[in-house]
């Protein structure tokens, strides 16, 4: 079998960023995948469930309720790595054009208080693991150490 695109990229060359994964067209639509990168592959310790999970419901919740991008969200979720997310729109995009959101994003994350959405038994199939103060402190790290002030490194897969 051929390799799939995400295995291509050479992870030891990779640091956290916001990168365009891929780009399909379905149907005369193009759906933009974006690599959501948050810790050094291989080298940084992996984020744990709880965090992610958290990050998970908080981030979709914030995507899906977007005045400008609520509706052209396919889906936003976990790597398996446990190293970053990956947010699916409709339409053509590019990595700087995301940064917007992807801020606004991670402060509401950083900064959130209460309960998170969809954290009980009749909403989520594992609402135990979560973990609201690691999930703020993990948003808030990658807000200042990546989105605060990204480069084109960050933008673009390394070659």
């Amino acid at each position: 079998m051929e390799k799939i695109t995400s295995f291509t990229i050479d992870h030891l060359k990779l640091v956290p960023g916001l990168y365009v994964s891929r780009k399909d067209t379905y149907g005369g639509v193009t759906l933009t995948t974006f690599d959501i990168r948050m810790t050094n592959p291989n080298e940084e310790p992996v984020m744990n469930t709880a965090e992610v999970h958290t990050i998970e419901h908080l981030g979709a919740t914030f995507l899906r309720n977007n005045k400008e991008y609520g509706d052209k969200v396919v889906y936003f979720g976990p790597m398996g790595c446990r190293t970053g997310f990956y947010l699916i729109l409709y339409g053509n995009y590019r990595s700087e054009e995301l940064l917007p959101l992807m801020r606004e994003m991670f402060t509401f994350i950083a900064a959130y208080q209460g309960e998170v959405p969809g954290a009980s038994a009749k909403d989520c199939g594992n609402y135990l693991d979560m973990n609201l103060p690691m999930a703020r402190y993990t948003a808030k790290n990658y807000l200042d150490k990546v989105l605060a002030n990204i480069t084109e490194k960050q933008l673009c897969y390394p070659d």
